[in-house]
């Protein structure tokens, strides 16, 4: 589905700044997996969990399906998407061709006020690979997706922000999915590499860096395509 076959409910400028407040929400809990895949999202629900009418409900949540964190269906509702393996490989595509490019963008924009900036997020994300446990995973990952966004944010094209917030929370989700256990701490030097070029001002490294990088999330991923058990074997019959 494109954006012109999307139909918005119609929603004045404060009613559309709470729809965007709840798509903010909605989408921290779908990335950090506090809303798993495939969970339904009734309108009425979240109407009155965020004390809304319907149609700024609606909104918020045809918001979240263009971006492909929700999925819609006729007659059923919204639910949480649950992106297939070629889905999860698209993203990744997209990422190899969009990344590089931001990588070198940044690099000639870096200030040392950035390089702080950087350096703090780094720590945190640091912190989180050092504890352990459900939580920590889910913040560890939204930390990683930070570091991107922060340099889409250095990079000064607008319109790739938005496409990256856009890409890092459908990676997020992608991630959590079908990630194996041990890629963080690799990305986290990773990361700290890119960081290292950028500080230098050596855009090629960087950019070479970060399609490595992506190229190294992507192999992490557990992305073949099982059957589920039969019947008799799910129940241990």
């Amino acid at each position: 589905m494109n954006i012109a076959d999307q139909t918005f409910p119609a929603v004045d400028n404060a009613n559309e700044d709470r729809a965007q407040a709840i798509r903010d929400q909605l989408r921290d809990a779908i990335v950090d997996r506090r809303l798993a895949p495939g969970t339904k999202l009734s309108e009425g629900e979240v109407g009155t969990l965020f004390d809304v009418s319907r149609t700024v409900a609606r909104a918020a949540l045809q918001m979240l399906s263009f971006e492909g964190l929700v999925r819609t269906e006729r007659n059923r509702g919204a639910f949480v998407a649950n992106p297939s393996p070629e889905e999860a490989r698209q993203v990744f595509a997209s990422r190899r061709l969009i990344e590089p490019g931001i990588a070198i963008a940044a690099a000639g924009r870096m200030t040392p006020a950035h390089v702080v900036a950087f350096k703090a997020q780094l720590d945190e994300e640091g912190r989180f690979i050092a504890e352990r446990g459900p939580s920590a995973r889910r913040s560890e990952i939204k930390a990683s997706g930070d570091f991107h966004l922060l340099l889409a944010s250095v990079a000064g094209n607008v319109i790739l922000q938005r496409f990256m917030e856009e890409l890092v929370a459908r990676s997020s989700l992608v991630i959590a999915l079908y990630g194996r256990s041990g890629v963080s701490s690799c990305g986290h030097s990773e990361h700290m590499n890119i960081l290292e070029a950028l500080e230098n001002g050596n855009s090629e490294r960087a950019s070479a860096l970060m399609l490595h990088h992506i190229d190294h999330i992507e192999a992490d991923l557990d992305l073949r395509v099982r059957s589920g058990p039969a019947l008799r074997q799910a129940l241990e019959f």
